[in-house]
């Protein structure tokens, strides 16, 4: 990994001649994204970003973390918070943002410790990759919530991405789940390597997490197909 993603959270954080971000998905074409969109406050959150940190209790692991924006939020509303994050650089630019407890970390890697709220934002099944691999996913972090502790979670439905045909049903391959996507990421002129992102509509979510004996409730719908989701034990 050449962490394309977390050096130009970097960049922008120490004022590097920080670009645009280029992501492209295998059924979609290339698109920029200002890096300055990832350090947003509070109120400039989506309202489902907005909803999650609202619904924040007892201690907390914010999980694919960024550029810490989530977490340096309730970090200043006096919450115990612990963000995690693959990216190195990203975790760099945490640290300069003065957020506390920041660290490099897979979340399958997560042992010996408890949360009371888990949060996966920003598409935060993507780290699943593929469904195939919700099913572990799922299980770690159920292994990491205290009793009365919640996962919230949020995603879309990319079912209106592909043709409609005449009778309303959608052009999709035959193969796979229709959300699973890959991505490349692009960023002064490198290019990282593919990778799996996965996009889930909220029954295939209510039904993964139903396997793992986890209740799932849908909290709110965004304008886009996108929802908010809380996973109880």
């Amino acid at each position: 990994m050449k962490d394309l993603f977390g050096k130009a959270i970097l960049d922008f954080q120490t004022n590097n001649s920080p670009e645009d971000l280029v992501t492209e998905t295998n059924i979609s074409e290339a698109d920029e994204m200002n890096v300055e969109y990832l350090f947003r406050s509070f109120n400039e959150m989506p309202k489902l970003e907005k909803k999650a940190l609202q619904l924040a209790k007892g201690k907390v692991l914010d999980v694919g973390c960024g550029a810490g924006s989530h977490a340096l939020y309730l970090q200043q509303k006096g919450f115990d918070v612990t963000a995690i994050d693959i990216s190195a650089n990203a975790i760099k630019a945490c640290e300069l943002r003065d957020l506390k407890n920041a660290r490099v970390q897979n979340i399958l890697d997560l042992e010996n410790e408890t949360f009371d709220t888990i949060l996966l934002l920003m598409n935060g099944t993507g780290i699943f990759g593929t469904l195939s691999e919700t099913s572990k996913y799922l299980q770690k972090l159920k292994s990491l919530l205290n009793p009365d502790g919640q996962i919230l979670i949020d995603s879309s439905d990319i079912i209106y991405m592909f043709d409609e045909d005449e009778d309303g049903s959608y052009l999709i391959q035959a193969d796979g789940y229709y959300g699973e996507l890959t991505f490349t990421v692009s960023y002064k002129n490198q290019t990282e390597d593919t990778f799996p992102w996965l996009y889930m509509d909220y029954n295939t979510l209510q039904n993964a997490a139903h396997a793992k004996d986890l209740q799932c409730e849908l909290i709110m719908e965004g304008k886009h197909f996108d929802y908010l989701a809380k996973l109880t034990l």
